[in-house]
């Protein structure tokens, strides 16, 4: 998707949860939220966005959809998913 503003980006718990019904619908896995613990799918989600530099908060103080997805796998910061996939990661 491309956005003409950053700021015009507003997300709720809603929207969303509607953007990634489809999502959620395609792929069975992925239907329960594992938001504690140290489950695969949950390591492999914090090193992703643990390594990704966006804003929390958008120019009027809303939540971004990158903080959502944040909190909605149970971690605060990137910086707290950084530290658990540094943690639980798996060394090969």
């Amino acid at each position: 998707m491309a956005y003409k503003k950053q700021s015009a980006l507003k997300i709720t718990e809603e929207a969303y949860a509607r953007r990634n019904k489809k999502m959620r619908k395609d792929n069975p896995g992925m239907a329960s939220r594992k938001t504690s613990g140290t489950h695969s799918d949950r390591v492999k989600f914090a090193c992703r966005f643990g390594a990704q530099d966006h804003p929390m908060k958008t120019d009027k103080g809303e939540p971004t959809p990158y903080a959502f997805a944040l909190k909605k796998w149970g971690f605060g910061s990137a910086g707290a998913a950084k530290t658990f996939c540094r943690k639980h990661k798996k060394k090969k």
